[in-house]
């Protein structure tokens, strides 16, 4: 039998972190601690570092793992706020790593904002990063630190992540479908749509492996479409008229942070560390709105 385990979640207040302790709490024999920004400052080096310390102290005879799905996810805002991004996104998992470093596991979610968006095919793990973004740099960056503190620890890289709580693409098409006529979506940015049910079980899974992971690797529900046909899927999903979604540009709706155009990430490296196999976007898709998704939007 394996041994018990003591999970801390960063960033417990968010979609992801929501739905990690969910998971969690299905884990008979394991003990869970979920920190919030108010519990967990990842602003403040030295109060990030106790409160790991003295968590790391009380987990006794359970092997202790860390999942930080903290984040400075607003990434408009970060092009004029970059020293704060930097702290949490850049600084702040590196802290976590140092201090887990020959005592625990780190599991860290970063971002297909690491790279450029102008491939043409999936960005596999080891392609160079060549983030185009303040949010992007910052989160490059926490990636370094989390591999150069030379501990356990897996980074894990996602995309275009929705779930049942917080603001995201799925929720607010969902609104829209109720509030509008039409819509306009965005039909020249491609990538890979993740439930982040899904993304939560896929984590958990890895952090209690008793082996490391790899150093790096990517999920996300697997296939690809773009904005404007992940609009559509979810007003057909929910018994809507597709056609009510009108496609546009990108140029049309400028923002502060570039968008990557092709996001997509190859996730070979998930199931040849044999990790459980990625569902397709499609099927998480209809997973999330039989879940009640629609009725909490």
């Amino acid at each position: 039998m394996s041994e018990p385990i003591s999970w801390l979640v960063t960033g417990a207040g968010g979609q992801l972190g929501s739905d990690l302790h969910a998971v969690l709490r299905q884990r008979a024999g394991d003990t869970v601690t979920a920190l919030g920004r108010a519990q967990l400052d990842l602003t403040d080096g030295a109060a990030a570092r106790t409160v790991v310390r003295d968590w790391l102290a009380q987990t006794g005879d359970h092997r202790p793992v860390v999942v930080n799905a903290a984040a400075y996810t607003a990434v408009d805002d970060a092009e004029q706020d970059e020293a704060t991004a930097h702290l949490v996104n850049g600084a702040a998992p590196g802290w976590l790593a140092q201090e887990l470093a020959g005592r625990g596991r780190l599991v860290h979610v970063s971002t297909d904002y690491v790279f450029d968006g102008t491939a043409g095919e999936p960005y596999p793990v080891d392609a160079p990063t060549a983030p185009r973004s303040v949010y992007g740099r910052t989160k490059a960056a926490g990636e370094q630190a989390v591999l150069a503190a030379g501990g356990d620890a897996t980074v894990v890289r996602t995309a275009w992540v929705y779930g049942r709580h917080g603001g995201n693409f799925v929720r607010t098409m969902i609104r829209l479908e109720k509030e509008r006529d039409t819509v306009s979506v965005v039909d020249d940015q491609v990538g890979a749509p993740t439930w982040s049910a899904d993304l939560a079980a896929g984590l958990v899974e890895l952090g209690a492996r008793e082996a490391a992971g790899p150093a790096v690797l990517h999920y996300t529900n697997s296939g690809q479409v773009s904005w404007f046909g992940l609009a559509r899927a979810v007003f057909a999903g929910l018994g809507a008229d597709p056609d009510r979604v009108l496609p546009t540009t990108t140029a049309a709706f400028p923002r502060p942070a570039p968008r990557p155009a092709f996001s997509v990430l190859d996730g070979s490296a998930w199931e040849a560390a044999g990790l459980p196999a990625r569902r397709s976007w499609e099927e998480a898709l209809a997973a999330a709105l039989a879940s009640g998704i629609a009725a909490e939007a």
